[in-house]
């Protein structure tokens, strides 16, 4: 456990990837295996399923401590971390606790308290508490409430683990994806060059995109924007493109032991989309299929509101599936016959995902993804400003030899995104941030104009400089009006620019209305609190997402933005 505990305090303080990915490995090398595969967990995300909540640590601490609520309150406003404060209110100086291995503490001290009620766990949790340090009391905390993150990155570990052993990295990747037990025995498998995948139907790790945008020149001009393409991308004929679709990510697997649809975030979804798994039946034992999860009807895509039904429905009524019907839009085929065919290019690739689909006849729930043949690269963009008329993102720019990577490398995948929308809004709450911000105001509510009054919109914490943050947290101070625990109410005076993603109609709100992914542009300094928009502008905006959208597929209006030879849905919904 001590070794565990240096470990994390280690490569939490480090910067440098190198050096993170060295201290792993020379963690790995002499741990046990039972000990590896429990750090592997927690590093990776994959953590037991959590029994005890921030809220018990500061109940318990504060009855340790005989502390009021409030001052514990200001206590936490002063570290932003639940477990960091409990750590530095109730740690002794040095540890008293044997130096259990990892695997032994977690299964024999942590895992046990699981079936205890919760009087009995504040009482045993306080006395481990009173014989810990604090940074394993630290540790400890962020074990009990599964909030185990630390300045590194899945990627990292797998280089790591490659260090010290003769596993690539990608293979690493995949073996460690989704739920697992961690065990000895699971680990060694882990780690052996030789050993076959002990489960089929388990996700390959997916390959992302970087953002075009981000690689244009700080104040670039538009009339230039054909140049800074052609600087990055070079010649067209080396790309293709396809619409960025605004649903989930998520492969589709055929396996001998059954059809899986797997999320990005290395679910398994299947019981809530009942209608793809049985579209799924039908494919070849040993297929993979990338793609997107959408919301599909009238030859088009809904919205992600519509999705997020579906989303929050582990086992959706059949009334659910009519009303949001889903569909799967692949863009890839990353197993073929059950072999592994990532290493092939792009167009290869898409090639056999085309003979694939047409070779199965109608399926009802399955589209290919158009892929979209361009000459210019002034015709690109004209393609993404056409985006939103088919209610999709924007592109994906995807180089034609590229291979199928694991995670975000640049060069070979663009998500080139239509620009945001935005709105001038008020400031109206302010409240401290988490971390390294806790002391500092810089989460945010912003409000627009309905008649005489301001309504709040949406919450923002991103998007300012580190001097603009501490300029208005100056302001903030000085000019409250209310407090409501941590939250100030202030003088609506200052206006910001958001920027969003998309709207959505939502019966939660007071304003009956919800921005997706709000983020603060710019502070309009140049703008008075009278100068900031109106919720009927919001509204309007609404009215016309509803009423724009046509089909990528069957529109005759657009058929000029979609090539007569692309790969076409398999059947329709409609």
């Amino acid at each position: 456990m001590k070794r565990f505990v240096e470990l994390f305090w280690d490569i939490d303080a480090s910067t440098s990837t190198n050096h993170k990915v060295d201290a792993l490995a020379s963690y790995y090398k002499n741990a046990s295996a039972a000990d590896a595969a429990w750090t592997t967990a927690f590093l990776t995300g994959n953590r037991f399923k959590r029994f005890i909540t921030s809220r018990d640590l500061q109940l318990w601490a504060r009855e340790l401590k005989q502390m009021p609520e409030w001052l514990f309150a200001e206590s936490y406003s002063r570290v932003g971390d639940t477990a960091e404060t409990v750590a530095l209110l109730v740690a002794g100086d040095q540890n008293r606790l044997p130096d259990t291995p990892l695997h032994d503490f977690v299964e024999n001290t942590v895992l046990p308290l699981r079936s205890h009620g919760k009087e009995q766990q504040g009482e045993e949790i306080k006395a481990l508490w009173q014989k810990m340090d604090t940074k394993l009391c630290f540790v400890f905390n962020k074990i009990l409430t599964g909030a185990f993150r630390v300045g590194v990155a899945k990627a990292t570990v797998y280089k790591a683990l490659a260090a010290v052993s003769s596993v690539p990295p990608a293979v690493l990747a995949h073996r460690l994806t989704g739920k697992w037990q961690p065990s000895a025995e699971f680990f060694a498998q882990v780690l052996n060059p030789e050993a076959k995948a002990s489960d089929s139907a388990k996700a390959y790790p997916f390959c992302l995109a970087y953002p075009l945008q981000a690689e244009f020149p700080e104040g670039y001009k538009t009339e230039e924007l054909e140049q800074y393409l052609e600087s990055k991308l070079a010649t067209p004929k080396n790309w293709l493109a396809e619409w960025k679709w605004d649903g989930i990510r998520g492969q589709l697997l055929k396996h001998k032991s059954g059809v899986y649809l797997w999320s990005r975030g290395e679910d398994v979804i299947s019981e809530q989309f009942p209608e793809l798994i049985a579209a799924g039946e039908k494919l070849p034992s040993g297929t993979v299929l990338d793609g997107e999860i959408l919301c599909w009807q009238d030859g088009k895509p809904k919205s992600f509101a519509s999705l997020q039904k579906r989303l929050g429905r582990k086992k959706p009524s059949a009334k659910t599936v009519d009303k949001y019907p889903a569909v799967f839009m692949a863009y890839d085929l990353l197993e073929a016959d059950g072999n592994d065919i990532r290493q092939q290019p792009l167009l290869s690739r898409r090639a056999q995902l085309q003979q694939l689909i047409e070779s199965l006849g109608s399926l009802p729930t399955f589209f290919i993804s158009p892929t979209i043949n361009f000459d210019s690269w002034q015709q690109l963009e004209a393609l993404r400003n056409s985006a939103r008329n088919f209610g999709v993102e924007g592109l994906m720019v995807k180089h034609k030899q590229s291979e199928y990577l694991v995670g975000r490398k640049k060069g070979q995948w663009w998500k080139y995104k239509l620009d945001p929308y935005t709105v001038d809004a008020v400031l109206l709450y302010a409240q401290p941030g988490s971390g390294r911000r806790a002391n500092l105001y810089t989460d945010y509510t912003f409000a627009v104009w309905q008649g005489d009054d301001l309504v709040p919109v949406a919450k923002a914490y991103s998007g300012l400089t580190d001097s603009e943050i501490n300029k208005v947290d100056a302001w903030v101070r000085k000019n409250t009006v209310e407090r409501f625990g941590p939250v100030r109410s202030v003088k609506p005076e200052l206006v910001f620019e958001l920027a969003f993603e998309n709207i959505a109609p939502s019966s939660r709100h007071k304003s009956k209305l919800a921005l997706r992914f709000p983020r603060i542009k710019r502070w309009r300094q140049d703008k008075t609190a009278d100068q900031a928009d109106n919720i009927t502008m919001l509204h309007h905006l609404l009215d016309e997402k509803a009423n724009s959208h046509t089909s990528v597929f069957n529109d005759s209006a657009n058929a000029a933005m979609i090539p007569q030879n692309t790969n076409q849905p398999c059947k329709s919904r409609a």
